[in-house]
């Protein structure tokens, strides 16, 4: 009888392991599609579609900048962006990382080129980005910060 509550108990764990594992990649690759759709909207232009990506409250940290809050002031910021830079990058996900069932994040990097609008001259561009996602009412995950560095040298 023990050994019947015991591969009992083991078959329960091992199906509520399968469960949450199962969950964690639906997640995952959610956000993986997310972030897919960031890395073509920014090489786009789509700032449309960007705004589109953040949660209402969402906050944009670029760098050398002050936090852009709300979808509002993350609107303008892209719009200001795109005015000034015209990307063409690719996003590698280093880890993504479920920190409850409505929050996530994830630690990228990019790396392309860069062209500034106002002269044409172009050079490269990378970048180390960290995200924090918020998973929505309708069960979709958005951006709710994001943070970005340069990881070239100074320009100079």
């Amino acid at each position: 009888m023990k050994n019947i509550a015991l591969a009992t108990m083991a078959v329960g764990a091992a199906l509520v392991a399968s469960h949450t594992a199962s969950a964690e990649n639906v997640h995952t690759s959610a956000i993986q599609n997310l972030l897919s759709a960031y890395e073509t909207a920014l090489n786009a232009q789509d700032t449309d579609t960007i705004v589109g990506l953040y949660a209402d409250d969402g906050v944009f940290m670029p760098q050398h900048s002050l936090p852009q809050v709300g979808i509002h002031d993350i609107r303008a910021a892209y719009d200001n962006v795109f005015t000034a830079i015209t990307l063409d990058i690719e996003f590698a996900i280093d880890e993504i990382g479920l920190l409850s069932d409505d929050w996530a994040f994830a630690r990228t990097r990019s790396e392309g080129t860069v062209r500034i609008n106002a002269t044409g001259d172009s050079g490269p561009e990378a970048n180390q980005e960290l995200f924090l996602f918020q998973r929505t009412d309708g069960n979709t995950w958005q951006i709710a910060r994001y943070i970005f560095s340069t990881t070239n040298p100074p320009r100079g």
